[in-house]
């Protein structure tokens, strides 16, 4: 199981979200057989929020519509590290990491790319989640494939199969 705490730089709780990007997540953990539960810590900024952070960490100076942040190694959803090591003593689960999403740059995308905002939110979280599990998309070959199939097997799996 993974646990999914959200945060939000909105003002607002955003509940809509926070319950499309809990389920999100957890379709993109559920596509591997991990024997271990984890947790994630997602947080929903703007243009500007999402920009500051990519400035300061990245020392890329503009805004993205999401930044993932691995704690763990894994490679395409096989986890490297030790358990009894990563393990947060008290809950038992391991931390994959932090996402931050603009939820702004996902609205505006949503509507570049023809499809809802809601899809659009689902789709970054799932990218996200796969970036903290090891997946990437450096090449424009087979990495990139692998991981956009398995976005897919995601969304599909939450009944948000690409639209068109």
């Amino acid at each position: 199981m993974l646990e999914v705490t959200l945060y939000s730089e909105l003002g607002t709780d955003c509940p809509q979200e926070r319950q499309l990007i809990a389920q999100a997540a957890r379709a993109a953990f559920g596509l591997f057989e991990f024997p271990f539960d984890a947790e994630v810590d997602v947080t929903l900024v703007d243009d500007e929020g999402i920009r500051a952070a990519n400035r300061e960490i990245r020392q890329i100076d503009c805004a993205t519509d999401v930044l993932s942040f691995p704690m763990l190694e894994f490679a395409e959803g096989s986890y490297r590290g030790t358990l009894e090591q990563d393990r947060d003593p008290e809950t038992g689960r391991l931390f994959l990491g932090d996402v931050l999403i603009s939820l702004e740059r996902a609205r505006a995308q949503a509507e570049e790319f023809g499809h809802s905002a809601e899809r659009e939110c689902a789709y970054l979280t799932v990218h996200s989640i796969l970036h903290l599990l090891g997946y990437d998309h450096v090449d424009e070959g087979p990495q990139k494939a692998v991981m956009r199939a398995r976005e897919e097997e995601a969304l599909s799996s939450i009944g948000l199969k690409r639209e068109g």
